[in-house]
């Protein structure tokens, strides 16, 4: 069976969830306590970072971006990457958007801060870190609400991997109760669509032990 090693809130790992889901491509989850680094682990992905996808070939994939480049490569008949060079341009630029400067000013400030820390027993929240990610959030939000706005996707006109990567870490910050989605009925209304696919359902299941998400969290409609 094809395996995908995992931490439940990591919206990296959620974005190939979400991504294996909707390219109805099976797979078992293996949650993956990277701070043990474990050998065996290791041997996969010297970086002992999740996700890390091992194909029934004994492939083995490290890094989201990686995972995903190859899913869109290798199971083409749901493309999630564009049709065309220019779209498949703007998802990449938007996933490298949510991957990379989201998560640096908001989901590290947040979610690293109030939950990853306390789990890798590295102490409390930085105060500071967490006044940054809820100011730097407001932003990211009036600008996935424009994205939404103006187009059918945020990408364009197909959903694509650039709303998984979204999805995903707003997903995350949702789960902690990070989220005031009356600031932006539009990205409340692009949210409801995504996480009302059959390949969020799965995500929505995920419950942490002693974090218990908003009662909102797994409603369709809110």
């Amino acid at each position: 069976m094809r395996i995908l090693h995992h931490i439940p809130l990591s919206p990296f790992c959620r974005k190939v969830r979400l991504a294996l889901h909707e390219k109805r491509i099976p797979f078992e989850l293996r949650a993956e306590r990277i701070w043990e680094r474990r050998e065996e682990f290791l041997g996969m992905n010297p970086a002992g970072t999740v996700p890390v996808l091992e194909e029934e070939n004994g492939l083995v994939i490290a890094e989201s971006y990686a995972i995903c480049e190859y899913l869109d490569e290798a199971y083409p008949d749901t493309p999630l990457m564009g049709r065309t060079h220019a779209e498949r341009a703007e998802v990449r630029r938007l996933v490298a958007w949510f991957d990379t400067k989201f998560e640096r000013e908001v989901t590290r400030n947040l979610y690293f801060e109030k939950q990853l820390k306390r789990t890798l027993g590295l102490g409390n929240p930085d105060a500071s870190a967490l006044r940054a990610g809820y100011a730097n959030l407001k932003p990211h939000i009036e600008y996935i609400g424009w994205l939404a706005e103006t187009r059918a996707w945020l990408a364009g006109s197909q959903i694509s991997l650039a709303d998984l990567a979204a999805a995903a870490h707003l997903s995350t910050l949702d789960y902690i109760g990070d989220i005031d989605w009356s600031l932006n009925d539009a990205v409340k209304d692009w949210y409801a669509r995504v996480k009302s696919r059959p390949s969020f359902r799965p995500v929505l299941a995920d419950r942490v032990s002693g974090l218990t998400p908003p009662q909102h969290y797994a409603d369709l409609d809110f």
